[in-house]
């Protein structure tokens, strides 16, 4: 870069990358300093085992990379990103070869629910017509702002979504399919599943199955942060990569920081410029569960006893409602279950890119106790087995990575929590300290921009765009948001 920067964004993931695309609008001279070899957080795409085949290391399935107002402006398509979609979104496979599925039809998503199809409808329905309202809502106005739209629609959300999801499901539902579909959505949240809140999640995600679908990125993900970086530095920033910071005198006479990290990071770097109370609250933000992740090659793919469940991009491999949140429960309480929920994507059935000609690879994750380095190969393998016999028939090759190795892979995944923190109800007010703009920090001109801002977790980019935002009104006076510069022809 030519010149001293304007702003310095520290961390290239989503967040971190949607933040400097934001101030590089403005015209600013923007620098992201990044501790890994490779930009893209957990967004990153590796070759872990053998050449060709290609492993999304942590994010895989991208329904917020579609809907999100970040990512709709950045056009993704316009930057050479392309969006592949499954058959079936996702399948909750179960006993007796059974399984619940949706897909991009709400209809018939319904009719494959039987007697809860018009619950479903009446569930689902309003929010999947007013979609972009509902995502647009919670994603920028950090519920601190009355909706404009939709305000029905919304109210219906937040009402339905506050509960826990064994209240929503057995209020609506009447049959095992249905309550075990919106049970396994929502357990992507990583909470003991009779915690309030997590009735949202599952409306959430099952409503975006219907809105904009559960694609995946052709190729992998580290084609949409590379796309970021290119867009960033086509416009004159710049990325710098292995360099960790530890230090924010490092950017002394930098008018603005933003940091997509740990709220425990930024406090470290600060050092005594971070006041008792502030520090104090950082200390009781909670981590929750972490995560033990597979990525296979397989001879063939996954032998599902249900033919929906191989034409599906995600499976939620986990039984009944019941077993699900038994599932959750354990590693919430710092235990470990020989059932667990587990989280599979088959990234080869929409996308054969990633693998050599006829190659198939597959991804799982489960929850395990924060910290925890137990291996759950075994437990996972027989889950599947359960659903698919003959799949560990199909393993050539399998590559994990406990709870400890997540966070030496990406330091923001403490304890191996892939969220940045629980999104709990009062984490989710409150994230990560209870500030009224907890984008900002006791030190002047550094700003959070990670998923421990709200409106937290997922590929959407909003904590940084929004942190963003905050710096570009307080630090350069810009009071209208500067619109993305479209991609170079």
């Amino acid at each position: 870069m030519n010149g001293k920067a304007d702003a310095v964004v520290v961390g290239a993931g989503p967040n971190g990358l949607a933040a400097a695309l934001r101030l590089s609008a403005a015209g600013l001279r923007v620098q992201v300093v990044e501790a890994a070899e490779r930009p893209g957080g957990g967004m990153r795409t590796e070759e872990l085992m053998r050449p060709g085949y290609h492993h999304d290391v942590c994010s895989i399935v991208q329904p917020m990379a579609a809907a999100a107002p970040f990512f709709r402006e950045f056009d993704l398509a316009s930057r050479g990103v392309r969006l592949v979609h499954p058959e079936v979104n996702f399948a909750h496979p179960l006993d007796d070869g059974r399984a619940a599925v949706s897909v991009r039809s709400l209809e018939e998503t319904a009719v494959g629910l039987g007697e809860d199809a018009d619950a479903y409808r009446r569930l689902f329905g309003p929010l999947v017509e007013h979609g972009t309202d509902v995502v647009d809502f919670f994603l920028t106005s950090r519920l601190r702002r009355l909706p404009t739209r939709s305000v029905p629609q919304i109210a219906q959300f937040g009402l339905a979504g506050l509960p826990n999801v064994r209240w929503l499901a057995e209020r609506y539902f009447d049959t095992e399919e249905a309550r075990a579909l919106l049970g396994g959505a929502a357990a992507h949240g990583m909470l003991d599943l009779s915690q309030p809140l997590t009735s949202a999640l599952g409306m959430l995600l099952s409503m975006l199955s219907h809105h904009v679908g559960w694609p995946l990125i052709e190729g992998g993900s580290q084609r949409l942060a590379d796309a970021m970086v290119t867009a960033l530095e086509e416009q004159g920033g710049e990325v710098v990569t292995g360099h960790h910071v530890t230090d924010l005198r490092e950017f002394d006479g930098v008018p603005a920081v933003l940091l997509d990290t740990t709220p425990e990071a930024f406090v470290g770097m600060a050092g005594d410029r971070v006041h008792e109370g502030y520090r104090r609250w950082v200390s009781r933000y909670r981590h929750g569960a972490g995560v033990f992740k597979i990525d296979w090659i397989l001879s063939e793919p996954v032998p599902w006893t249900n033919a929906d469940v191989r034409r599906a991009g995600t499976i939620h491999v986990a039984g009944d409602l019941e077993e699900t949140i038994a599932g959750e429960r354990a590693p919430n309480r710092g235990e470990i279950t020989d059932r667990p929920y587990v989280l599979a994507v088959q990234p080869t059935v929409p996308d054969p890119t990633r693998a050599p000609d006829g190659g198939h690879i597959f991804w799982a994750y489960v929850h395990v106790p924060h910290g925890s380095e137990v291996d759950m190969t075994d437990a996972i393998e027989r889950q599947i087995e359960r659903f698919a016999p003959g799949f560990r028939d199909t393993v050539l090759e399998r590559y994990t990575k406990n709870a400890v190795a997540m966070e030496a892979w990406n330091p923001s995944n403490l304890g191996g929590d892939i969220s940045n923190g629980q999104a709990t109800l009062w984490q989710m007010l409150a994230r990560p300290v209870p500030r009224w703009n907890t984008y900002k920090t006791p030190v002047k001109g550094v700003y959070l921009a990670s998923a421990a801002t709200p409106p937290g977790p997922a590929v959407h980019g909003a904590c940084g765009d929004n942190a963003a935002q905050v710096a570009l009104r307080e630090v350069f006076g810009v009071r209208h948001l500067p619109p993305l510069r479209p991609a170079l022809r």
